[in-house]
């Protein structure tokens, strides 16, 4: 990353930076830009292993059929979905000397990933053909790693078990939300979880400089009871075994679709705290299909992929692109919520508070946080 600062302002911003662009050329390309060379190098391959890609998050289900269905002979190997991003790394670390089916091609991993990932040698440098039109603070300039979608942290409420829905951050601390509030990881790898415990600093007198209040807030929800040592997902909402998710609000969105009604559920962007968090998408510098993996990476850039991603109600990174030449249906805009006074930690403040966060969590708040069994 050039100056090593996600120096993101709010959206508004982003348009007006992505129009000064398209008035100097750039341009939104699409996988074909590729030609079919690459196409046929990854179909000699005839495979992708992805890791830690739910269906339903951010509409990964909808990107896999779609890459699929248009690059036919490629096989999508999807090593353990609800991992989270350390464990991503993990499997890369593992796997340097296997080229078999469990050494992942790509990673998709949480902002503070991507620089350590570089440092390490555990990824590879690709530029898509987009590339002009991905934000330069969003992005590795060597092509190491690049942001591809963003998310604000939410509430997802099962309102038939718990009709008080809360509204912000201060209201999961009430009694009424006994055994009722998860989080969606495991603070000590996941960086979901740990941006959840970063937004909550935020919203009681910590900053994105200052985390410690989070671990204090989670401390106390954990001692009144209401913390559930759960990694929460959509089914255990759905059960009404976790009343309230703490999640990104792509997740929680597209579990209202699923719902379909049952249970009736709702989507809370809390009041304050309002947390933004980029995860970015990476090459392994031991992917056993480096030219299915380059592919797979052309195809989430081009503006068919970045589409995709707001049919899960994600925020692509190249949205400012697509706005200004008029390439977004508007029924994709209309499905994205208000986030207004959301904040973009810098990479520093995110690895700052990664340390914090996974040195002191059993410590400080002493819950063992599990996959359900």
């Amino acid at each position: 990353m050039r100056t090593k600062k996600f120096a993101y302002q709010m959206f508004a911003l982003l348009v007006i930076a992505a129009v000064m662009l398209s008035a100097c050329g750039g341009g939104g390309g699409s996988s074909a830009s590729t030609g079919d060379a690459l196409y046929d190098a990854a179909k000699a391959e005839g495979m992708l292993t992805t890791i830690a890609l739910p269906h339903d998050w951010c509409n990964y289900g909808g990107v896999i059929d779609a890459f699929k269905a248009k690059y036919p002979g490629i096989e999508v190997n999807e090593l353990n979905p609800d991992a989270g991003s350390a464990d991503e790394i993990e499997a890369i670390k593992a796997n340097k000397d296997n080229k078999g089916p469990q050494a992942p091609d790509v990673i998709d991993v949480g902002f503070a990933f991507g620089e350590s990932s570089k440092a390490e040698g555990l990824i590879q440098p690709y530029k898509v053909s987009t590339w002009d039109t991905i934000p330069n603070d969003a992005k590795d300039p060597d092509g190491y790693w690049y942001g591809d979608y963003y998310g604000v942290l939410a509430f997802l409420v099962n309102t038939d078990v718990q009709p008080d829905v809360p509204q912000d951050w201060a209201d999961l601390l009430d009694p009424k939300y006994n055994g009722q509030v998860a989080l969606s990881g495991d603070p000590r790898v996941s960086n979901q979880a740990i941006q959840s415990v970063h937004a909550a600093a935020l919203a009681n007198g910590g900053s994105l400089d200052n985390a410690q209040p989070g671990l204090d807030y989670f401390a106390q929800m954990n001692s009144a009871g209401n913390l559930v040592p759960l990694i929460a997902n959509n089914g255990l909402v759905a059960t009404g075994e976790v009343a309230v998710r703490i999640t990104w609000d792509y997740n929680a969105l597209a579990a209202i679709d699923t719902f379909e009604g049952n249970p009736n559920a709702t989507v809370v962007i809390p009041a304050t705290g309002r947390f933004a968090g980029v995860y970015v998408q990476a090459i392994s510098a031991y992917a056993p299909h480096p030219n299915a993996a380059k592919l797979w990476m052309e195809f989430l850039y081009s503006d068919e992929g970045q589409l995709l991603w707001m049919e899960g109600y994600c925020h692509p990174i190249r949205e400012a692109d697509l706005r200004a030449r008029g390439v977004v249906p508007q029924e994709l805009l209309d499905k994205l919520p208000d986030v207004s006074g959301a904040v973009f930690p810098t990479l520093d403040q995110l690895n700052t508070a990664k340390e914090l966060i996974t040195t002191n969590w059993d410590s400080a708040v002493g819950a063992d946080v599990q996959a359900a069994p």
